[in-house]
């Protein structure tokens, strides 16, 4: 009964379980965890460098790029984090007191209309949006009240948040500094051809990297843009709003223009005409446009998957996974279409009229740097 089979079962099944109460253990900590992995590939390159300068001193070389990584982004995430949550509770307290109101804005575009386009909007049934409008405005109200409510909860377990910040620099560390002998463990020890598991790595490390620094960028571009838009025509709260629209952003094509492009259609119909299209230009030809230009080449261009696949992609993954869900949806997506790519590249391989020549996608480790 005790065969080399049955033993190797036996230990499969043991490493699985294993593997699994690991990840079980660990679960607690995911946010801390995924962010350490996350910034350590994004500052990796930097950290290479610091550690030629420095001569081969691999700790002074990792906690320098710590240090760097603290104030270039974590610092200010937290301070626009702040900043986001009291201008939300800001919001919440305004909705309650009346002082924002979007039924009555909704009546005074449709008050500043021609009576021509009245007629025609209310057979064509537009002006029962009302109640839409109401649930909007509902909706706007419990997603505020939700962000103060989650402001509060992180306040009131600062020392929760405290240790999985500090768990996330303490990971951030040491695979900044054992990155590079780690990747090679994983390499050797997954059965799957080492060729294979290189490609894989690598497009793992592309993605994650390019999706992060692709949409924080864009975020931060839109957010300002938008911000300072706001600021000049006078509108209340143009650094919370910014800040919407840079998180939005992060749905490529029309994450922006679902905060700016409201606002001016309500500056149109209510008679602040140069002041709506000016915003609806600037959203348009600026806003609009740094998308267009800013994410293909700091995003699609290195994961190479199209716009379609990257917005539903970052849609799924943030109603899954949260916040989290920008750079996990989009990763899972280009390791989807990397394995597939790898599968029909052998399958191809082993078809006897096979035709020689490049491979489609070449599961090297030269192809992604």
């Amino acid at each position: 009964m005790n065969t080399p089979q049955l033993q190797r079962l036996v230990f499969l099944l043991l490493l699985a379980g294993v593997t699994l109460a690991f990840l079980w253990v660990l679960a607690p900590f995911f946010g801390a965890v995924f962010w350490a992995m996350a910034l350590a590939l994004l500052f990796n390159p930097l950290y290479q460098r610091l550690r030629r300068r420095l001569k081969g001193r691999a700790n002074l070389a990792a906690l320098l790029t710590l240090l760097l990584s603290l104030v270039i982004v974590i610092l200010p995430m937290i301070m626009i984090g702040a900043s986001l949550i009291d201008d939300a509770t800001s919001f919440v307290q305004r909705m309650r007191a009346g002082e924002i109101n979007l039924r009555s804005y909704f009546q005074q575009i449709v008050a500043a209309l021609p009576g021509w386009l009245t007629d025609w909007l209310g057979r064509l049934g537009v002006f029962n949006l009302e109640s839409l409008i109401d649930k909007l405005s509902s909706g706007l109200l419990q997603g505020s009240q939700l962000l103060a409510t989650r402001a509060l909860a992180i306040g009131q377990n600062t020392f929760q948040f405290l240790l999985q910040f500090a768990v996330m620099l303490y990971l951030l560390f040491f695979l900044l500094r054992d990155g590079v002998p780690l990747s090679r463990l994983v390499r050797d020890s997954v059965p799957l051809a080492r060729s294979h598991t290189q490609y894989l790595l690598n497009k793992f490390a592309t993605v994650v990297r390019a999706t992060i620094k692709g949409n924080v960028v864009v975020a931060i571009v839109q957010g300002i843009l938008g911000s300072l838009a706001f600021w000049a025509l006078g509108i209340k709260g143009a650094v919370f709003w910014g800040v919407v629209m840079a998180i939005l952003s992060l749905l490529p094509a029309v994450g922006a223009a679902l905060v700016w492009a409201p606002v001016a259609i309500y500056l149109l119909a209510t008679g602040s005409i140069w002041q709506g299209v000016a915003l609806a230009l600037w959203g348009v030809l600026v806003i609009g446009l740094s998308d267009n230009v800013l994410r293909p080449i700091l995003v699609g261009k290195d994961t190479k998957l199209p716009d379609y696949i990257v917005l539903i992609s970052t849609i799924g993954g943030m109603s899954l996974f949260g916040i989290n869900g920008f750079v996990i949806g989009p990763t899972i997506a280009a390791m989807f279409m990397a394995c597939w790519a790898l599968f029909r590249h052998d399958d191809r391989q082993r078809s006897p009229d096979a035709q020689g020549g490049e491979p489609d996608v070449p599961p090297s480790a030269d192809d992604e740097h």
